[in-house]
Protein backbone atom coordinates (compact mmCIF):
# COMPACT_ATOMS: atom_id res chain seq x y z
CA UNK A 1 0.00 0.00 0.00
CA UNK A 2 1.13 3.50 -0.73
CA UNK A 3 2.90 5.38 2.34
CA UNK A 4 0.16 8.16 1.30
CA UNK A 5 -2.86 6.10 0.94
CA UNK A 6 -1.50 3.65 4.33
CA UNK A 7 -1.45 7.05 6.64
CA UNK A 8 -4.65 8.48 5.54
CA UNK A 9 -6.44 5.54 6.71
CA UNK A 10 -4.58 4.35 9.74
CA UNK A 11 -5.24 8.31 10.65
CA UNK A 12 -8.84 8.93 9.28
CA UNK A 13 -7.20 12.18 7.82
CA UNK A 14 -9.30 14.38 5.32
CA UNK A 15 -12.29 13.72 6.82
CA UNK A 16 -12.09 9.96 5.48
CA UNK A 17 -16.18 8.57 4.73
CA UNK A 18 -16.58 5.00 4.36
CA UNK A 19 -17.63 4.98 0.90
CA UNK A 20 -13.59 6.32 0.40
CA UNK A 21 -12.13 2.83 0.00
CA UNK A 22 -14.49 1.76 -2.63
CA UNK A 23 -11.94 2.66 -5.74
CA UNK A 24 -9.43 1.78 -3.76
CA UNK A 25 -7.07 -0.97 -6.12
CA UNK A 26 -4.04 -1.68 -4.02
CA UNK A 27 -4.01 -5.25 -1.58
CA UNK A 28 -5.12 -4.55 1.38
CA UNK A 29 -2.77 -4.14 4.57
CA UNK A 30 -3.54 -8.05 5.76
CA UNK A 31 -2.71 -9.05 9.36
CA UNK A 32 0.35 -9.67 11.72
CA UNK A 33 2.52 -10.31 9.22
CA UNK A 34 5.54 -11.95 11.53
CA UNK A 35 8.25 -10.33 8.98
CA UNK A 36 7.15 -6.83 9.26
CA UNK A 37 10.03 -4.73 11.89
CA UNK A 38 8.24 -4.00 15.52
CA UNK A 39 10.00 -0.20 14.52
CA UNK A 40 8.04 1.34 12.41
CA UNK A 41 7.90 5.34 11.97
CA UNK A 42 4.12 5.20 11.33
CA UNK A 43 3.20 3.20 14.24
CA UNK A 44 5.45 5.25 15.98
CA UNK A 45 3.80 8.54 14.85
CA UNK A 46 -0.14 7.04 15.53
CA UNK A 47 1.56 5.84 19.16
CA UNK A 48 2.65 9.01 19.63
CA UNK A 49 2.25 11.90 22.24
CA UNK A 50 -1.20 13.88 21.97
CA UNK A 51 -0.29 16.54 23.71
CA UNK A 52 -3.21 18.85 22.05
CA UNK A 53 -5.78 16.46 23.61
CA UNK A 54 -7.44 17.80 26.92
CA UNK A 55 -5.58 15.51 28.76
CA UNK A 56 -2.17 15.16 26.60
CA UNK A 57 -1.97 11.70 26.16
CA UNK A 58 1.35 10.15 26.77
CA UNK A 59 3.22 7.67 24.12
CA UNK A 60 2.42 4.00 24.25
CA UNK A 61 5.06 1.60 23.90
CA UNK A 62 3.68 -0.23 20.93
CA UNK A 63 6.98 -1.94 20.16
CA UNK A 64 6.10 -3.99 23.51
CA UNK A 65 2.17 -5.18 22.07
CA UNK A 66 2.02 -7.50 19.50
CA UNK A 67 2.10 -6.68 16.08
CA UNK A 68 -1.21 -7.96 15.46
CA UNK A 69 -2.77 -5.72 17.48
CA UNK A 70 -2.04 -2.55 16.36
CA UNK A 71 -4.13 0.01 14.07
CA UNK A 72 -4.39 -1.39 10.49
CA UNK A 73 -6.66 -1.92 7.20
CA UNK A 74 -7.38 -5.71 6.59
CA UNK A 75 -9.34 -7.71 4.05
CA UNK A 76 -12.65 -8.24 6.24
CA UNK A 77 -13.43 -11.04 7.51
CA UNK A 78 -17.29 -10.22 9.25
CA UNK A 79 -19.39 -10.19 6.33
CA UNK A 80 -20.70 -7.37 7.95
CA UNK A 81 -22.45 -3.85 5.45
CA UNK A 82 -20.13 -1.11 5.68
CA UNK A 83 -20.32 1.20 8.34
CA UNK A 84 -20.60 -1.47 10.94
CA UNK A 85 -18.46 -1.80 14.39
CA UNK A 86 -17.62 -5.48 14.71
CA UNK A 87 -16.32 -6.93 18.40
CA UNK A 88 -14.88 -10.41 17.73
CA UNK A 89 -14.34 -11.69 21.20
CA UNK A 90 -12.79 -14.37 20.92
CA UNK A 91 -9.77 -13.09 18.82
CA UNK A 92 -9.52 -9.39 21.27
CA UNK A 93 -10.29 -7.76 17.55
CA UNK A 94 -12.62 -4.49 16.63
CA UNK A 95 -13.43 -3.89 13.29
CA UNK A 96 -15.13 -1.02 11.67
CA UNK A 97 -16.05 -2.24 8.10
CA UNK A 98 -15.24 0.00 4.34
CA UNK A 99 -16.27 -0.76 1.30
CA UNK A 100 -14.21 -2.27 -0.64
CA UNK A 101 -14.06 -5.41 1.26
CA UNK A 102 -11.90 -4.00 3.62
CA UNK A 103 -11.95 -2.84 7.37
CA UNK A 104 -10.19 -1.07 9.86
CA UNK A 105 -8.73 -3.59 12.46
CA UNK A 106 -8.03 -2.70 16.34
CA UNK A 107 -6.97 -4.56 19.44
CA UNK A 108 -8.94 -4.78 22.42
CA UNK A 109 -8.84 -5.68 26.07
CA UNK A 110 -11.72 -7.78 27.72
CA UNK A 111 -13.18 -7.92 31.17
CA UNK A 112 -15.91 -10.06 32.52
CA UNK A 113 -18.51 -7.43 31.37
CA UNK A 114 -17.29 -7.99 27.94
CA UNK A 115 -18.26 -11.34 27.16
CA UNK A 116 -22.20 -10.80 28.99
CA UNK A 117 -23.66 -9.50 26.46
CA UNK A 118 -23.54 -10.30 22.79
CA UNK A 119 -25.76 -9.49 19.26
CA UNK A 120 -26.79 -6.20 17.45
CA UNK A 121 -26.66 -2.49 18.44
CA UNK A 122 -25.64 1.19 18.07
CA UNK A 123 -23.79 3.50 19.57
CA UNK A 124 -26.03 5.82 21.22
CA UNK A 125 -23.95 8.42 21.93
CA UNK A 126 -19.99 9.43 22.55
CA UNK A 127 -18.52 11.07 25.12
CA UNK A 128 -14.73 12.54 24.90
CA UNK A 129 -13.08 12.59 28.49
CA UNK A 130 -16.08 10.95 29.72
CA UNK A 131 -16.80 10.62 33.80
CA UNK A 132 -17.17 6.83 35.01
CA UNK A 133 -19.66 5.87 37.31
CA UNK A 134 -19.43 2.52 38.75
CA UNK A 135 -22.61 0.61 38.74
CA UNK A 136 -24.29 -0.27 42.72
CA UNK A 137 -23.04 -3.81 42.15
CA UNK A 138 -19.71 -3.07 42.08
CA UNK A 139 -19.89 -0.64 44.98
CA UNK A 140 -21.31 -3.08 46.85
CA UNK A 141 -17.74 -5.20 46.51
CA UNK A 142 -15.69 -2.47 46.54
CA UNK A 143 -17.03 0.37 49.05
CA UNK A 144 -13.49 2.28 48.66
CA UNK A 145 -15.54 3.06 45.12
CA UNK A 146 -18.80 4.93 46.56
CA UNK A 147 -17.05 8.38 46.41
CA UNK A 148 -17.08 7.89 42.48
CA UNK A 149 -21.18 6.89 42.81
CA UNK A 150 -23.85 8.40 40.77
CA UNK A 151 -25.20 10.42 43.78
CA UNK A 152 -21.45 11.54 43.85
CA UNK A 153 -21.37 12.88 40.22
CA UNK A 154 -18.87 10.04 39.49
CA UNK A 155 -14.93 9.90 39.20
CA UNK A 156 -13.69 13.21 36.96
CA UNK A 157 -12.17 12.70 33.81
CA UNK A 158 -8.52 12.39 33.19
CA UNK A 159 -5.83 10.02 32.44
CA UNK A 160 -6.56 7.98 35.58
CA UNK A 161 -10.49 7.47 34.47
CA UNK A 162 -11.07 4.18 33.78
CA UNK A 163 -13.02 4.96 30.71
CA UNK A 164 -10.07 6.49 29.37
CA UNK A 165 -9.93 9.28 26.69
CA UNK A 166 -13.36 8.63 24.69
CA UNK A 167 -16.32 5.95 25.43
CA UNK A 168 -18.83 4.95 22.80
CA UNK A 169 -22.41 3.96 24.46
CA UNK A 170 -23.80 0.56 23.27
CA UNK A 171 -27.93 0.41 23.20
CA UNK A 172 -30.18 -2.10 21.75
CA UNK A 173 -34.42 -1.38 21.05
CA UNK A 174 -33.51 1.96 22.35
CA UNK A 175 -32.23 0.61 25.87
CA UNK A 176 -28.95 0.80 27.48
CA UNK A 177 -26.62 -2.85 27.54
CA UNK A 178 -24.44 -0.84 30.23
CA UNK A 179 -22.08 -2.11 27.32
CA UNK A 180 -18.95 -0.07 26.44
CA UNK A 181 -16.29 0.85 24.13
CA UNK A 182 -13.98 2.99 25.80
CA UNK A 183 -9.87 3.87 26.41
CA UNK A 184 -7.63 2.92 28.89
CA UNK A 185 -3.99 4.07 29.41
CA UNK A 186 -3.65 0.30 30.72
CA UNK A 187 -1.72 -0.76 26.84
CA UNK A 188 -0.32 -4.19 28.30
CA UNK A 189 -4.32 -5.24 28.54
CA UNK A 190 -4.99 -4.87 24.64
CA UNK A 191 -5.43 -8.75 23.13
CA UNK A 192 -5.78 -10.09 27.04
CA UNK A 193 -9.03 -10.62 29.19
CA UNK A 194 -8.63 -8.61 32.62
CA UNK A 195 -10.41 -8.67 35.82
CA UNK A 196 -13.35 -6.94 34.81
CA UNK A 197 -14.70 -4.29 32.60
CA UNK A 198 -16.15 -3.82 28.88
CA UNK A 199 -14.28 -3.51 25.52
CA UNK A 200 -10.65 -1.58 26.48
CA UNK A 201 -8.74 0.25 23.41
CA UNK A 202 -5.78 1.96 23.87
CA UNK A 203 -6.39 5.52 23.93
CA UNK A 204 -5.02 6.50 20.81
CA UNK A 205 -7.33 3.73 19.04
CA UNK A 206 -10.23 4.89 20.73
CA UNK A 207 -9.58 8.43 19.78
CA UNK A 208 -9.15 7.29 16.32
CA UNK A 209 -12.45 5.04 16.43
CA UNK A 210 -14.05 8.18 18.04
CA UNK A 211 -13.47 10.40 14.86
CA UNK A 212 -14.50 7.49 12.46
CA UNK A 213 -18.12 6.47 13.68
CA UNK A 214 -21.28 8.71 13.88
CA UNK A 215 -23.99 8.39 16.31
CA UNK A 216 -26.54 5.52 15.44
CA UNK A 217 -23.44 3.33 14.25
CA UNK A 218 -24.60 -0.39 14.20
CA UNK A 219 -22.68 -2.50 16.22
CA UNK A 220 -22.66 -6.02 16.11
CA UNK A 221 -20.55 -8.28 19.53
CA UNK A 222 -19.70 -11.84 18.70
CA UNK A 223 -19.96 -14.09 21.66
CA UNK A 224 -16.34 -15.60 22.42
CA UNK A 225 -14.25 -17.42 24.73
CA UNK A 226 -14.93 -16.91 29.06
CA UNK A 227 -12.91 -14.52 30.52
CA UNK A 228 -11.60 -16.97 32.91
CA UNK A 229 -9.53 -18.71 29.75
CA UNK A 230 -7.47 -15.66 29.34
CA UNK A 231 -6.87 -13.49 32.89
CA UNK A 232 -4.86 -10.62 33.40
CA UNK A 233 -5.31 -8.76 36.28
CA UNK A 234 -5.10 -5.25 35.48
CA UNK A 235 -3.72 -2.63 38.64
CA UNK A 236 -6.12 0.35 39.45
CA UNK A 237 -9.96 0.92 39.04
CA UNK A 238 -11.63 -1.18 36.40
CA UNK A 239 -14.82 -0.12 34.55
CA UNK A 240 -18.15 -1.74 33.82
Amino acid sequence: MHDTTRRSFLFGTGGLALTALAGCTTTPRETAQASRPVADPFYAEIYGPKPDEQFPLPAIPYEKIDPRFYRQMVSNPTGERPGTIVVDTANHFLYLTYEGNQAMRYGVGLGRAGFEWSGRGVIQYKRQWPRWTPPDEMIGRQPELAPYSAANGGMAPGLNNPLGARALYIFKDGRDTIYRLHGSPEWWTIGKSVSSGCVRLMNQDIVDLYNRVPDGTPIVVMAGAPASQNVAMAPGFEPM
